[in-house]
């Protein structure tokens, strides 16, 4: 009896599932599936993206927003002057205009 417990256990244990493999970050994942009720999560994915890819302006933008719509707009001011000093390093024909374009009018509303 002890012995067909234990192939039990072993079997059950031996099943055990693996976790899926996590999807890697992408530049566009702090805006993907943003719930206004979890905009702290959304910031918190953000973060990560914003480690991942410390040479774009486009995550610092988009964190920008989700900071503006938690109210805090100290922090948002923050990332947008960072953007920008990310894209002042980027040529001029590399940079997406319209992301050009959000950076310089976020950029206004935070000296208003």
């Amino acid at each position: 009896m002890a012995s067909a417990a234990g192939l039990l256990l072993a079997l059950l244990v031996g099943c055990a599932e693996e976790p899926l493999p996590q999807r890697r970050l992408t530049v566009d994942d702090c805006l993907r599936h943003v719930e206004l009720d979890r905009i702290k999560e959304a910031l918190q994915r953000c973060d990560e993206v914003v480690k991942s890819f410390p040479r774009e302006p486009q995550p610092l933008n988009e964190r920008f927003l989700l900071h503006s719509l938690a109210g805090d707009d100290a922090a948002a001011c923050q990332d947008i002057a960072k953007a920008k000093a990310v894209a002042s390093k980027v040529p001029q024909n590399k940079l997406d205009r319209l992301l050009r374009n959000d950076l310089e009018l976020r950029s206004a509303s935070c000296r208003d």
